[in-house]
């Protein structure tokens, strides 16, 4: 017999109909209706089938049958795990890009969050007028400050700056120009006319978040290698 359980699957489903037949429309079958005791038969018979065409794929490569198998069974409980917390997932994948990229603001609600960087400062990247600028916290800092780069970039008219801000930097004093800066977006935090400072070019490297922004802010703490950010509603 080549074939064993496609008999049985056979078998199977003659008993079955033979036993709906003698039982009638209306009567149960090991206390299921006759509806429900056909939708089970015939999940049975779906299953033996499976089974049958796998073994006879497969006669002599079972363990290459149980490798796909156990596959789809992994596929399957991920696929199951995957709806129970899909709720969930935009949130992990946010905490598991923020812990990739450092400067990445992971966004809760009103709260943002940023990885310490491998410096063992806070790189933070800011949304400024609509352009993306590198920042690093900066709580020494009275005002956001500004890079000439990154003030060109957000779209600032440096051509009539008036750098009479004195300034204290990494390569020395120095002179900057007071603005106003329509916007800054971090993550879901945006604040609109915040005073910063744009210094002349090549004082600095990198722009400073600094008072000038955390000020505005509902709160704000470094627990850590996280800081955290919250802004009002």
């Amino acid at each position: 017999m080549r074939h064993p359980l496609i008999f049985l699957l056979l078998f199977a489903l003659a008993v079955a109909l033979v036993l709906l037949i003698a039982r009638g429309a209306d009567a149960g079958i090991a206390g299921l209706g006759s509806t429900g005791f056909a939708a089970l038969v015939g999940k049975i018979a779906v299953l033996l089938f499976l089974g049958s065409a796998v073994l006879a794929l497969f006669r002599e490569r079972f363990s290459q049958a149980l490798e796909v198998a156990m596959f789809w069974v992994v596929v399957a409980l991920l696929l199951a795990v995957g709806y129970n917390y899909r709720s969930e997932l935009p949130d992990l994948a946010d905490r598991i890009l923020t812990e990739i990229i450092p400067s990445r603001a992971a966004s809760h609600g009103r709260t943002v969050e940023i990885a310490r960087g491998r410096s063992g400062d806070f790189p933070v990247a800011v949304e400024v007028n609509g352009a993306r600028v590198a920042t690093v916290l900066d709580t020494g800092a009275s005002e956001v400050v500004l890079t000439h780069e990154a003030a060109k970039a957000a779209g600032l008219p440096l051509e009539v700056l008036a750098y009479t801000v004195s300034v204290d930097t990494a390569n020395g004093r120095g002179r900057a120009a007071s603005v106003t800066l329509d916007r800054i977006a971090i993550g879901a935090i945006v604040e609109r006319s915040v005073p910063a400072l744009i210094v002349q070019p090549g004082q600095l490297k990198t722009s400073l978040l600094g008072m000038s922004f955390l000020n505005r802010l509902e709160s704000w703490e470094v627990r850590g290698d996280k800081l955290s950010m919250r802004g009002y509603p």
